[in-house]
């Protein structure tokens, strides 16, 4: 027989709260990342592969499935190309573990096929364009 006190279970309770709230990353991070693109200097043009456009100093909710291409350009400067590649994030490696104990491999299967594991990198991206010569 195991006997917990009263200051325990409120301990043992959030301990379990805890593993619960991380074991699924498609519920507690979302397939989605905000990713920032800031160049130097700003006002620059931004495309993704996606086909998103922006203007520096920008952000764009994309997907943390897939990776993409960021084109960065401005009038009298280099045009600049970033690879950004989706990583399996620390935390998301965490979230799957938790699928161990609460979701098992149905929770694994969803975190890996919508990407919540992953984050993008680099992200922020960030650009000093080059003036033409």
């Amino acid at each position: 027989m195991i006997t917990i006190k009263k200051g325990t279970t409120l301990l043992v309770g959030s301990a379990l709260l805890a593993v619960m709230l991380s074991g699924c990353a498609t519920v507690t991070r979302g397939s989605k990342e905000a990713l920032v693109v800031e160049s130097e200097p700003s006002g620059a043009d931004v495309v993704l592969s996606t086909g998103q456009r922006g203007t520096t100093p920008t952000s764009f909710n994309v997907k943390r499935k897939r990776g993409l291409k960021v084109t960065i350009s401005k009038p009298g400067y280099q045009t600049a190309e970033v690879v950004v590649t989706p990583q399996v994030a620390s935390n998301g490696s965490l979230a799957m573990a938790g699928n161990v104990f609460i979701g098992g491999v149905v929770g694994m299967a969803i975190d890996a096929s919508s990407g919540a594991m992953n984050e993008l990198k680099p992200n922020p991206v960030k650009v000093k364009l080059n003036p033409l010569h």
